[in-house]
Protein backbone atom coordinates (compact mmCIF):
# COMPACT_ATOMS: atom_id res chain seq x y z
CA UNK A 1 0.00 0.00 0.00
CA UNK A 2 1.22 3.70 -0.80
CA UNK A 3 1.73 5.06 2.37
CA UNK A 4 1.12 8.68 0.91
CA UNK A 5 -2.09 7.50 -0.83
CA UNK A 6 -3.93 5.51 1.66
CA UNK A 7 -6.81 3.37 0.32
CA UNK A 8 -9.95 5.04 1.35
CA UNK A 9 -11.96 4.26 3.87
CA UNK A 10 -15.23 1.74 3.63
CA UNK A 11 -18.68 3.38 3.35
CA UNK A 12 -20.24 3.45 6.47
CA UNK A 13 -24.11 2.19 5.66
CA UNK A 14 -24.90 2.26 8.97
CA UNK A 15 -25.98 4.99 11.60
CA UNK A 16 -23.23 4.07 13.92
CA UNK A 17 -20.36 2.03 13.06
CA UNK A 18 -19.39 -1.47 13.11
CA UNK A 19 -15.78 -3.07 12.75
CA UNK A 20 -15.93 -6.23 10.58
CA UNK A 21 -14.85 -9.29 12.68
CA UNK A 22 -15.49 -7.68 16.01
CA UNK A 23 -16.36 -10.11 18.80
CA UNK A 24 -19.78 -8.98 19.75
CA UNK A 25 -22.25 -7.02 17.82
CA UNK A 26 -25.00 -4.32 19.15
CA UNK A 27 -26.49 -3.40 16.33
CA UNK A 28 -30.78 -2.47 15.17
CA UNK A 29 -33.27 -1.82 12.69
CA UNK A 30 -36.36 -0.15 12.00
CA UNK A 31 -38.37 -0.94 8.58
CA UNK A 32 -41.44 1.14 8.19
CA UNK A 33 -44.16 0.44 5.58
CA UNK A 34 -47.08 2.70 4.18
CA UNK A 35 -48.82 0.63 1.84
CA UNK A 36 -52.08 1.95 -0.49
CA UNK A 37 -54.17 0.67 -2.85
CA UNK A 38 -57.09 2.21 -4.66
CA UNK A 39 -60.71 0.78 -5.24
CA UNK A 40 -60.69 -2.10 -7.66
CA UNK A 41 -63.50 -4.22 -9.61
CA UNK A 42 -64.84 -6.90 -7.19
CA UNK A 43 -68.36 -7.99 -7.54
CA UNK A 44 -68.18 -10.02 -4.59
CA UNK A 45 -66.27 -10.33 -1.40
CA UNK A 46 -65.42 -13.29 0.92
CA UNK A 47 -64.16 -13.55 4.63
CA UNK A 48 -61.00 -13.25 3.81
CA UNK A 49 -60.91 -11.14 0.04
CA UNK A 50 -58.51 -8.00 -0.32
CA UNK A 51 -60.96 -5.29 0.20
CA UNK A 52 -62.22 -3.74 -2.84
CA UNK A 53 -62.44 -0.43 -1.51
CA UNK A 54 -59.40 1.65 -1.66
CA UNK A 55 -57.33 1.67 2.35
CA UNK A 56 -54.20 2.30 3.32
CA UNK A 57 -52.09 0.50 6.15
CA UNK A 58 -48.63 0.95 8.06
CA UNK A 59 -46.75 -1.30 9.90
CA UNK A 60 -43.66 -0.89 11.38
CA UNK A 61 -40.93 -3.58 12.70
CA UNK A 62 -37.80 -3.23 14.82
CA UNK A 63 -35.21 -5.89 15.73
CA UNK A 64 -32.16 -5.55 18.33
CA UNK A 65 -29.33 -7.47 17.40
CA UNK A 66 -27.14 -8.67 20.01
CA UNK A 67 -23.90 -11.17 19.06
CA UNK A 68 -21.17 -12.63 20.70
CA UNK A 69 -17.72 -14.38 19.60
CA UNK A 70 -16.46 -15.75 23.23
CA UNK A 71 -13.23 -17.23 21.53
CA UNK A 72 -10.72 -15.86 19.13
CA UNK A 73 -10.48 -19.16 17.25
CA UNK A 74 -12.09 -18.97 13.92
CA UNK A 75 -11.44 -22.12 12.70
CA UNK A 76 -13.53 -23.48 15.74
CA UNK A 77 -15.57 -19.88 15.99
CA UNK A 78 -18.70 -20.01 17.64
CA UNK A 79 -21.40 -17.37 17.60
CA UNK A 80 -24.03 -16.26 20.03
CA UNK A 81 -27.10 -14.88 18.42
CA UNK A 82 -29.79 -13.09 20.41
CA UNK A 83 -32.55 -10.79 18.28
CA UNK A 84 -35.52 -9.21 20.07
CA UNK A 85 -38.24 -7.89 17.78
CA UNK A 86 -41.47 -5.71 17.84
CA UNK A 87 -44.18 -6.13 14.91
CA UNK A 88 -46.56 -3.10 14.83
CA UNK A 89 -49.01 -2.11 12.38
CA UNK A 90 -51.58 -3.62 9.95
CA UNK A 91 -51.15 -4.40 6.17
CA UNK A 92 -54.16 -3.95 3.74
CA UNK A 93 -56.88 -6.02 4.28
CA UNK A 94 -55.32 -7.43 7.99
CA UNK A 95 -53.03 -9.43 5.21
CA UNK A 96 -55.86 -11.05 3.67
CA UNK A 97 -56.56 -11.56 0.21
CA UNK A 98 -53.82 -12.66 -1.14
CA UNK A 99 -51.41 -15.62 -1.89
CA UNK A 100 -48.28 -13.12 -2.45
CA UNK A 101 -49.28 -10.59 -0.31
CA UNK A 102 -47.82 -7.06 -0.53
CA UNK A 103 -45.55 -6.84 2.38
CA UNK A 104 -43.44 -9.89 4.31
CA UNK A 105 -43.31 -7.28 7.48
CA UNK A 106 -46.95 -8.37 8.22
CA UNK A 107 -47.65 -10.15 11.17
CA UNK A 108 -50.68 -12.58 10.01
CA UNK A 109 -52.07 -12.34 13.26
CA UNK A 110 -52.43 -8.74 13.90
CA UNK A 111 -54.42 -9.51 17.32
CA UNK A 112 -50.75 -10.25 18.58
CA UNK A 113 -49.76 -6.61 18.64
CA UNK A 114 -46.44 -4.85 19.18
CA UNK A 115 -45.28 -6.13 22.17
CA UNK A 116 -41.64 -6.75 21.89
CA UNK A 117 -41.22 -10.53 21.72
CA UNK A 118 -37.71 -12.93 21.00
CA UNK A 119 -36.98 -13.51 17.68
CA UNK A 120 -33.85 -15.49 17.48
CA UNK A 121 -31.81 -16.86 20.17
CA UNK A 122 -29.32 -19.50 18.81
CA UNK A 123 -25.72 -21.11 18.89
CA UNK A 124 -23.89 -21.10 15.47
CA UNK A 125 -21.02 -23.53 16.08
CA UNK A 126 -18.15 -23.29 13.00
CA UNK A 127 -16.08 -26.80 12.75
CA UNK A 128 -13.17 -25.84 9.79
CA UNK A 129 -11.79 -28.98 8.19
CA UNK A 130 -8.53 -26.99 6.70
CA UNK A 131 -6.30 -24.14 8.03
CA UNK A 132 -7.07 -21.94 4.85
CA UNK A 133 -9.21 -19.23 5.64
CA UNK A 134 -11.24 -17.29 3.39
CA UNK A 135 -13.30 -13.75 3.83
CA UNK A 136 -17.02 -14.07 4.43
CA UNK A 137 -19.33 -11.25 5.16
CA UNK A 138 -20.55 -10.40 8.49
CA UNK A 139 -23.73 -10.49 9.04
CA UNK A 140 -26.14 -10.19 12.35
CA UNK A 141 -26.51 -13.95 12.32
CA UNK A 142 -22.53 -15.36 11.68
CA UNK A 143 -20.40 -12.35 12.97
CA UNK A 144 -16.60 -13.70 11.29
CA UNK A 145 -15.21 -12.10 8.58
CA UNK A 146 -12.99 -15.18 7.96
CA UNK A 147 -13.67 -18.60 7.54
CA UNK A 148 -12.41 -21.82 6.87
CA UNK A 149 -12.90 -22.36 2.84
CA UNK A 150 -13.93 -26.41 4.18
CA UNK A 151 -15.92 -26.55 7.41
CA UNK A 152 -19.08 -27.27 9.17
CA UNK A 153 -21.67 -25.35 10.15
CA UNK A 154 -24.00 -26.04 12.76
CA UNK A 155 -27.15 -23.39 14.32
CA UNK A 156 -29.40 -24.63 16.73
CA UNK A 157 -32.12 -22.78 18.82
CA UNK A 158 -34.56 -20.16 17.87
CA UNK A 159 -34.44 -18.70 13.97
CA UNK A 160 -36.51 -18.31 10.82
CA UNK A 161 -35.30 -21.36 8.26
CA UNK A 162 -34.64 -18.70 5.71
CA UNK A 163 -31.98 -17.30 7.29
CA UNK A 164 -30.02 -20.49 6.07
CA UNK A 165 -31.76 -21.65 2.91
CA UNK A 166 -33.63 -20.43 -0.28
CA UNK A 167 -31.23 -17.12 0.40
CA UNK A 168 -31.66 -15.46 -2.79
CA UNK A 169 -28.42 -11.94 -3.30
CA UNK A 170 -31.20 -9.82 -5.45
CA UNK A 171 -34.19 -12.00 -3.55
CA UNK A 172 -34.21 -12.23 -0.10
CA UNK A 173 -34.46 -8.82 2.09
CA UNK A 174 -37.55 -7.22 2.20
CA UNK A 175 -36.24 -4.64 3.98
CA UNK A 176 -34.29 -2.90 1.22
CA UNK A 177 -35.53 -5.33 -1.94
CA UNK A 178 -38.84 -6.81 -2.82
CA UNK A 179 -41.84 -6.62 -0.44
CA UNK A 180 -44.34 -9.56 -1.92
CA UNK A 181 -44.25 -12.48 0.28
CA UNK A 182 -43.31 -14.53 -2.89
CA UNK A 183 -40.85 -12.41 -4.26
CA UNK A 184 -38.17 -13.07 -0.83
CA UNK A 185 -39.19 -16.51 -0.58
CA UNK A 186 -40.15 -19.47 -2.95
CA UNK A 187 -43.74 -18.91 -2.36
CA UNK A 188 -44.42 -23.03 -2.97
CA UNK A 189 -42.02 -23.96 -0.12
CA UNK A 190 -44.33 -24.58 2.78
CA UNK A 191 -41.50 -23.83 5.41
CA UNK A 192 -41.97 -24.79 8.96
CA UNK A 193 -42.71 -21.40 11.27
CA UNK A 194 -45.15 -20.31 13.76
CA UNK A 195 -47.63 -17.14 12.75
CA UNK A 196 -44.42 -14.41 13.48
CA UNK A 197 -42.14 -16.79 10.92
CA UNK A 198 -39.73 -18.63 13.65
CA UNK A 199 -39.37 -21.94 14.70
CA UNK A 200 -37.10 -23.91 16.95
CA UNK A 201 -34.80 -25.85 14.61
CA UNK A 202 -31.10 -27.23 13.99
CA UNK A 203 -29.38 -26.50 10.73
CA UNK A 204 -26.46 -28.66 9.71
CA UNK A 205 -24.70 -26.99 6.60
CA UNK A 206 -21.49 -28.75 4.58
CA UNK A 207 -19.41 -25.63 3.15
CA UNK A 208 -16.50 -26.43 0.06
CA UNK A 209 -14.71 -24.07 -2.45
CA UNK A 210 -17.61 -24.85 -5.17
CA UNK A 211 -20.63 -26.42 -3.29
CA UNK A 212 -22.56 -26.17 -0.10
CA UNK A 213 -25.04 -28.55 1.43
CA UNK A 214 -27.81 -27.80 4.30
CA UNK A 215 -30.07 -29.96 6.05
CA UNK A 216 -32.86 -28.51 8.26
CA UNK A 217 -35.10 -30.24 10.90
CA UNK A 218 -37.81 -27.41 12.58
CA UNK A 219 -40.64 -27.77 14.24
CA UNK A 220 -43.71 -26.96 12.82
CA UNK A 221 -47.32 -24.99 14.23
CA UNK A 222 -49.74 -26.83 15.97
CA UNK A 223 -52.50 -25.45 13.70
CA UNK A 224 -52.45 -23.80 10.40
CA UNK A 225 -50.50 -20.42 11.07
CA UNK A 226 -50.91 -20.80 14.70
CA UNK A 227 -48.62 -19.30 17.15
CA UNK A 228 -47.70 -22.09 19.59
CA UNK A 229 -45.48 -25.06 18.49
CA UNK A 230 -45.70 -28.71 18.17
CA UNK A 231 -42.34 -30.48 20.41
CA UNK A 232 -43.35 -33.85 19.37
CA UNK A 233 -41.16 -34.52 16.01
CA UNK A 234 -43.52 -37.78 15.62
CA UNK A 235 -46.17 -36.32 15.01
CA UNK A 236 -44.95 -33.39 13.55
CA UNK A 237 -41.79 -31.78 11.76
CA UNK A 238 -40.47 -29.77 8.85
CA UNK A 239 -37.18 -31.81 7.08
CA UNK A 240 -35.53 -29.59 4.14
CA UNK A 241 -32.59 -30.48 2.22
CA UNK A 242 -31.04 -27.76 -0.09
CA UNK A 243 -27.88 -28.37 -2.48
CA UNK A 244 -26.05 -25.44 -3.70
CA UNK A 245 -23.18 -24.69 -6.60
CA UNK A 246 -21.19 -21.79 -6.83
CA UNK A 247 -20.52 -22.32 -10.75
CA UNK A 248 -21.31 -20.13 -13.69
CA UNK A 249 -24.58 -21.06 -15.00
CA UNK A 250 -23.47 -18.39 -17.62
CA UNK A 251 -20.10 -19.36 -17.49
CA UNK A 252 -19.19 -19.67 -20.62
CA UNK A 253 -20.45 -16.12 -22.02
CA UNK A 254 -19.69 -14.18 -18.63
CA UNK A 255 -16.00 -13.26 -17.49
CA UNK A 256 -14.61 -15.53 -15.21
CA UNK A 257 -15.31 -12.73 -12.16
CA UNK A 258 -19.15 -13.16 -12.97
CA UNK A 259 -20.27 -15.01 -9.92
CA UNK A 260 -23.53 -17.64 -10.33
CA UNK A 261 -25.28 -19.79 -7.82
CA UNK A 262 -27.50 -22.30 -8.09
CA UNK A 263 -29.79 -24.20 -5.46
CA UNK A 264 -31.74 -26.69 -5.44
CA UNK A 265 -34.24 -27.30 -2.71
CA UNK A 266 -36.38 -30.20 -1.37
CA UNK A 267 -39.11 -30.32 1.66
CA UNK A 268 -41.07 -32.73 3.63
CA UNK A 269 -43.54 -31.54 6.19
CA UNK A 270 -45.37 -34.13 8.86
CA UNK A 271 -48.15 -32.40 10.87
CA UNK A 272 -52.02 -32.66 11.51
CA UNK A 273 -53.09 -31.33 7.81
CA UNK A 274 -56.40 -32.14 5.95
CA UNK A 275 -57.19 -33.09 2.39
CA UNK A 276 -58.68 -31.05 0.38
CA UNK A 277 -60.39 -34.01 -1.52
CA UNK A 278 -61.77 -35.38 1.19
CA UNK A 279 -63.14 -32.16 2.41
CA UNK A 280 -64.79 -31.35 -0.68
CA UNK A 281 -66.56 -34.79 -1.21
CA UNK A 282 -68.02 -34.33 2.81
CA UNK A 283 -68.91 -31.38 2.17
CA UNK A 284 -70.71 -31.43 -1.12
CA UNK A 285 -72.32 -34.74 0.13
CA UNK A 286 -73.61 -32.51 3.21
CA UNK A 287 -74.11 -29.35 0.87
CA UNK A 288 -72.15 -27.03 3.43
CA UNK A 289 -69.06 -25.40 2.70
CA UNK A 290 -65.75 -27.10 2.84
CA UNK A 291 -63.79 -26.57 6.29
CA UNK A 292 -60.04 -27.97 5.76
CA UNK A 293 -59.71 -28.02 9.68
CA UNK A 294 -62.85 -30.33 10.13
CA UNK A 295 -60.88 -33.57 9.94
CA UNK A 296 -60.06 -35.97 12.90
CA UNK A 297 -55.98 -35.98 14.19
CA UNK A 298 -53.84 -37.35 12.19
CA UNK A 299 -50.23 -37.50 10.81
CA UNK A 300 -50.35 -36.36 7.26
CA UNK A 301 -47.28 -35.46 4.49
CA UNK A 302 -46.85 -33.07 2.07
CA UNK A 303 -43.52 -32.28 0.26
CA UNK A 304 -42.17 -29.92 -2.77
CA UNK A 305 -39.16 -29.08 -4.29
CA UNK A 306 -38.09 -26.07 -5.00
CA UNK A 307 -34.69 -24.14 -7.48
CA UNK A 308 -33.05 -21.27 -7.05
CA UNK A 309 -30.70 -19.42 -8.92
CA UNK A 310 -28.81 -15.88 -8.97
CA UNK A 311 -26.19 -14.56 -11.44
CA UNK A 312 -23.74 -11.36 -11.92
CA UNK A 313 -24.13 -9.87 -15.85
CA UNK A 314 -22.55 -6.90 -14.99
CA UNK A 315 -21.07 -4.91 -12.05
CA UNK A 316 -24.07 -3.43 -11.18
CA UNK A 317 -26.67 -5.86 -12.87
CA UNK A 318 -27.61 -9.17 -11.14
CA UNK A 319 -30.80 -11.42 -12.69
CA UNK A 320 -32.01 -13.60 -10.32
CA UNK A 321 -35.00 -16.51 -10.37
CA UNK A 322 -37.61 -19.13 -8.51
CA UNK A 323 -39.05 -22.18 -9.32
CA UNK A 324 -41.71 -24.41 -6.91
CA UNK A 325 -43.70 -26.61 -6.65
CA UNK A 326 -45.91 -28.87 -3.93
CA UNK A 327 -48.29 -31.54 -4.09
CA UNK A 328 -51.01 -29.10 -3.32
CA UNK A 329 -53.44 -32.25 -2.23
CA UNK A 330 -52.97 -31.03 1.78
CA UNK A 331 -53.69 -28.11 3.52
CA UNK A 332 -51.72 -24.93 3.14
CA UNK A 333 -49.75 -25.12 6.76
CA UNK A 334 -47.55 -22.87 7.72
CA UNK A 335 -46.27 -19.63 4.97
CA UNK A 336 -48.98 -19.05 2.17
CA UNK A 337 -51.23 -20.62 -0.19
CA UNK A 338 -48.83 -21.77 -3.25
CA UNK A 339 -48.93 -24.70 -4.82
CA UNK A 340 -46.36 -23.76 -7.41
CA UNK A 341 -44.61 -20.41 -8.35
CA UNK A 342 -42.50 -18.99 -10.75
CA UNK A 343 -40.35 -16.06 -10.24
CA UNK A 344 -37.79 -14.14 -13.04
CA UNK A 345 -36.30 -10.16 -12.03
CA UNK A 346 -33.26 -8.62 -11.49
CA UNK A 347 -31.68 -5.85 -9.91
CA UNK A 348 -29.56 -2.69 -10.57
CA UNK A 349 -27.09 -0.81 -8.76
CA UNK A 350 -27.25 2.73 -9.00
CA UNK A 351 -23.21 3.62 -9.96
CA UNK A 352 -23.79 4.75 -13.58
CA UNK A 353 -25.50 7.34 -12.60
CA UNK A 354 -23.70 8.70 -9.66
CA UNK A 355 -25.57 6.86 -6.90
CA UNK A 356 -23.95 3.90 -6.29
CA UNK A 357 -26.16 2.62 -3.42
CA UNK A 358 -29.31 3.06 -4.56
CA UNK A 359 -30.73 0.10 -6.38
CA UNK A 360 -33.50 -0.27 -8.62
CA UNK A 361 -35.73 -3.77 -8.86
CA UNK A 362 -37.62 -5.46 -11.38
CA UNK A 363 -39.94 -8.91 -10.83
CA UNK A 364 -42.07 -10.76 -12.04
CA UNK A 365 -44.06 -13.52 -10.68
CA UNK A 366 -47.27 -16.30 -11.20
CA UNK A 367 -48.35 -18.28 -8.87
CA UNK A 368 -51.00 -20.88 -8.94
CA UNK A 369 -52.85 -23.89 -6.40
CA UNK A 370 -53.64 -27.39 -7.89
CA UNK A 371 -57.45 -28.86 -8.83
CA UNK A 372 -58.74 -29.74 -5.53
CA UNK A 373 -57.33 -26.28 -3.99
CA UNK A 374 -59.18 -24.72 -6.18
CA UNK A 375 -62.13 -26.87 -5.90
CA UNK A 376 -62.20 -26.31 -2.26
CA UNK A 377 -62.27 -22.82 -2.46
CA UNK A 378 -65.05 -22.89 -5.03
CA UNK A 379 -67.44 -24.38 -2.82
CA UNK A 380 -66.76 -21.33 -0.60
CA UNK A 381 -64.02 -23.37 2.08
CA UNK A 382 -61.94 -20.66 3.76
CA UNK A 383 -57.61 -20.78 3.79
CA UNK A 384 -55.88 -18.98 6.80
CA UNK A 385 -54.82 -16.38 3.78
CA UNK A 386 -57.72 -16.13 1.02
CA UNK A 387 -61.23 -17.13 0.17
CA UNK A 388 -63.82 -14.76 -1.53
CA UNK A 389 -66.64 -17.50 -1.11
CA UNK A 390 -66.58 -18.61 -4.48
CA UNK A 391 -63.89 -19.06 -7.29
CA UNK A 392 -63.50 -18.08 -10.81
CA UNK A 393 -59.71 -19.58 -11.19
CA UNK A 394 -56.99 -17.82 -13.19
CA UNK A 395 -53.09 -18.07 -11.95
CA UNK A 396 -52.32 -14.99 -9.35
CA UNK A 397 -49.84 -12.89 -11.68
CA UNK A 398 -47.44 -10.02 -10.05
CA UNK A 399 -45.17 -7.60 -11.19
CA UNK A 400 -43.04 -5.74 -8.60
CA UNK A 401 -40.73 -3.30 -9.07
CA UNK A 402 -38.65 -0.97 -6.03
CA UNK A 403 -36.22 2.27 -6.33
CA UNK A 404 -34.42 2.71 -3.36
CA UNK A 405 -32.30 5.59 -2.56
CA UNK A 406 -29.52 5.68 0.17
CA UNK A 407 -29.92 8.61 2.20
CA UNK A 408 -27.21 8.70 4.56
CA UNK A 409 -25.44 6.01 6.35
CA UNK A 410 -27.79 3.32 7.19
CA UNK A 411 -30.64 5.08 6.33
CA UNK A 412 -32.67 4.16 2.45
CA UNK A 413 -35.85 5.21 1.55
CA UNK A 414 -38.12 3.37 -0.80
CA UNK A 415 -40.39 3.52 -3.53
CA UNK A 416 -42.58 0.36 -4.70
CA UNK A 417 -45.36 -0.75 -7.00
CA UNK A 418 -47.05 -3.62 -7.26
CA UNK A 419 -49.72 -5.05 -9.77
CA UNK A 420 -51.76 -7.70 -9.42
CA UNK A 421 -54.25 -9.54 -11.38
CA UNK A 422 -56.77 -12.41 -10.34
CA UNK A 423 -56.03 -11.63 -6.43
CA UNK A 424 -56.75 -14.97 -4.29
CA UNK A 425 -56.47 -16.75 -7.78
CA UNK A 426 -60.08 -15.02 -8.68
CA UNK A 427 -60.51 -13.88 -12.32
CA UNK A 428 -63.76 -12.09 -11.19
CA UNK A 429 -61.84 -9.26 -9.18
CA UNK A 430 -59.00 -7.18 -9.64
CA UNK A 431 -56.94 -6.29 -10.98
CA UNK A 432 -55.38 -4.07 -8.19
CA UNK A 433 -52.24 -1.68 -7.81
CA UNK A 434 -50.75 -1.53 -4.44
CA UNK A 435 -48.46 1.27 -3.79
CA UNK A 436 -45.48 1.35 -0.75
CA UNK A 437 -43.39 4.26 0.34
CA UNK A 438 -40.70 2.23 3.13
CA UNK A 439 -38.68 3.70 4.91
CA UNK A 440 -35.45 1.98 6.80
CA UNK A 441 -32.90 2.51 9.23
CA UNK A 442 -29.79 0.15 10.28
CA UNK A 443 -28.28 1.08 13.42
Amino acid sequence: MDQNNPAPAPPQLSVFPHRDGARYLISGQANIIFQAHPGFHSPYEGVNSLLGRGEYKTSLVGTLYLGLRPHKNLRYNTDIIYNEESAGGRGVSEALGLAGFTNLDVVRNPSLGSIPYLARTEIHQTIGFTDKMVDADPTQFSLAAKVPERRLDLRIGRLSVPDALDINGPGSDSHLQFLNWTADNNGAWDYAANTRGYTNAAIVEYDDVKWSARYALALMPTVANGVDLEWDLGRARGENVELEYRKLPLGRWLPAERKGTVRLLGWVNHANMGVYRTQNNLATAAHTAPDITAHAAAVTVKYGVGLNFEQELTPQLRAFGRFGWNEGQHESYAYTEVDQTFELGGDLAGKGWGREFDKVGVVGISNAIKRDHQNYLKLGGLGFLIGDGRLNYAREDILEAYYSVHNWRGMYTTLDTQLIAHPGYNKDRGPVAVFTVRTHVDF
